[in-house]
């Protein structure tokens, strides 16, 4: 989605959208305008060639927290399903991801992307969401208090990959940035989030050996879920901050 937001900015070459979108997958799309079957995410994006980054937008909805979707619908339903969504002007996109295995047995992943028709313009109060620096302090709060549960709990003798990865946000991920267009602000809170989503994915399993008990499980959640919170909306953040448009670019549409 950040890609498409640069591209559409005149920052990156529509050529290049695509291939890092899809890194080492296969991206395909269905229901897009103006085709009969699955298209390869390259022959969908000119659907979004019109759209200024503003109108391209991440949401990550969860129960209870709607925010970024329209009104109800299937394409508000099946994005707070998945967990994941992206609003681009009239069209919402999420993604769908689909395990295979080959002939040989070996096990791949491809996503297949879902467009649907919005019923409307997302209302300005389900659009508000908090700005890079509102977002940073709140995930820098969220973690602090979470950290401090989870060393309560004595975390790091049930699960110590998890009290280390915890301790691993505090240094920089270079591995995971934005493109080009966002400020050092937005990459900074993108990449820390990023780790965190990795982090918290771990989180969800059980501890090896029974090591937790039902009590500590739920602790354990309840430590989590605000920073869980704060994750989604710093990704969020980071995503839909402004770009702004290259004024010597000549990379906005395909031909």
């Amino acid at each position: 989605m950040a890609w498409v937001r640069a591209w559409r900015a005149g920052l990156v070459p529509f050529d290049e959208v695509a291939d890092e979108i899809a890194g080492d997958e296969e991206h395909l799309v269905a229901d897009a305008p103006g085709t009969w079957t699955d298209v390869p995410l390259r022959d969908a994006l000119p659907t979004l060639s019109k759209l200024r980054p503003d109108e391209i937008r991440l949401v990550l909805p969860a129960p209870g927290d709607p925010r970024g979707l329209p009104g109800p619908g299937q394409f508000a339903g099946a994005a707070l399903v998945t967990g994941e969504a992206v609003v681009a002007g009239d069209l919402g996109f999420i993604p769908e991801v689909r395990t295979h295995t080959s002939g040989s047995g070996v096990t791949f992943e491809t996503v297949l992307w879902r467009v649907y028709p919005l019923p409307g313009p997302v209302p300005a109060s389900a659009a508000a969401e908090p700005g890079t620096a509102e977002a940073e302090s709140d995930l820098s709060t969220a973690l602090a208090e979470a950290t401090a549960r989870l060393t309560r709990l004595d975390v790091a003798q049930w699960r110590p990959e998890l009290a280390g990865a915890l301790a691993a946000l505090r240094r920089p991920d270079a591995g995971i940035d934005l493109p080009p267009g966002f400020d050092p602000r937005a990459r900074r809170l993108f990449a820390r989030a990023s780790v965190l989503d990795r982090v918290l994915a771990l989180a969800e399993h059980a501890a090896p050996g029974g090591a937790v008990n039902g009590y500590e499980a739920q602790e354990r959640d309840a430590a989590l879920r605000p920073l869980t919170t704060a994750c989604r909306r710093a990704l969020v953040a980071a995503c839909n901050a402004p770009s702004p448009p290259d004024p010597g670019a000549t990379l906005a549409s395909p031909g």
